[in-house]
């Protein structure tokens, strides 16, 4: 698989459940279909918004290779692999069955708050236990340590298979540092639905968007417009959508999102504790935005 391919709008999918909590596949397949229908260039399975903390070792291999089938190679998939226990990650990457899989989005360690040698080694570690491309994820809001722009750097000099970061710090001079730096051929994409926009004017080749989910056509008809410098017409899709993209995330991820799906029958308003549906307040503003679109 080309490199080139994991560029433009990734979506990170979310996981369906049913009213009993278990996984409603046929609600998986519909929104897998309809994401490639709605023009997505990469699936993203078993990140955060799939609420993988919740499903069981043997629910997430049947997650992924669920969407494996129901993608049937039409797009790249991205697996979410990662933690905060390095052996742990490299069992998962060596016990899984990868087969479709095209590369492995891993974020940085959680919680134990490494030091920028630790995140160093750690990927480092993890790089060499796959064949696979690594997609490196920086979200210190969630991981509680940020990823520099010169660990990302040496990561990408040292380690030939990690080819890109997911950058959600939401630091915009951090984000120019990395992209005024960055080898030729590595990928820099947005986390961020909000900000890809200014992200993509600066440098970034796409996105790894929650907002994708239920908001296929906007995104990806914003990040295309971006692609090839048309800003003033994807500006206009941003101002648009920029509203309800913000109020997707006000009671967390992906909360908002599952209740839009839910809005729009694809899937169950249904989340799996410490998760819990979106608040009466969100759900009526939410619900007032989709009329305006």
């Amino acid at each position: 698989m080309a490199y080139q391919q994991l560029k433009g709008t990734g979506v990170a999918l979310v996981t369906p459940f049913l009213k009993n909590g278990n996984i409603d596949f046929p609600a998986l397949e519909k929104l897998v279909s309809n994401v490639i229908r709605g023009g997505v260039d990469f699936l993203v399975a078993l990140g955060t918004t799939a609420e993988t903390p919740t499903l069981t070792a043997e629910e997430k291999q049947t997650v992924l290779s669920s969407i494996v089938k129901y993608g049937d190679g039409k797009v790249p998939v991205v697996c979410g692999i990662g933690g905060n226990n390095t052996e742990e990650v490299i069992h998962q990457l060596k016990s899984f069955d990868l087969r479709g899989v095209d590369a492995i989005l891993s974020v940085a360690p959680y919680y134990n708050r490494p030091s920028q040698e630790g995140i160093y080694l750690h990927f480092k570690a993890v790089a060499a236990a796959t064949n696979k491309p690594i997609i490196l994820y920086n979200v210190p809001a969630r991981t509680g340590c940020n990823i520099l722009p010169a660990t990302v750097l040496r990561l990408a000099a040292d380690c030939k298979n990690i080819i890109g970061v997911k950058e959600a710090s939401g630091n915009m001079v951090q984000c120019m540092e990395l992209l005024q730096q960055k080898p030729d051929g590595f990928t820099v994409l947005s986390g961020d639905d909000n900000l890809v926009l200014a992200q993509m004017a600066i440098g970034m080749e796409g996105i790894i968007s929650v907002a994708a989910n239920c908001f296929t056509k906007e995104m990806t008809d914003m990040i295309n417009l971006a692609i090839v410098g048309k800003f003033d017409k994807a500006r206009k899709v941003h101002y648009k959508m920029l509203t309800g993209i913000d109020l997707l995330f006000a009671d967390g991820n992906p909360p908002g999102v599952k209740y839009v799906l839910s809005q729009q029958g694809v899937c169950l308003n249904v989340l799996r504790l410490p998760l819990t549906t979106v608040s009466e307040t969100t759900a009526k503003k939410l619900t007032a935005f989709l009329k305006t679109i």
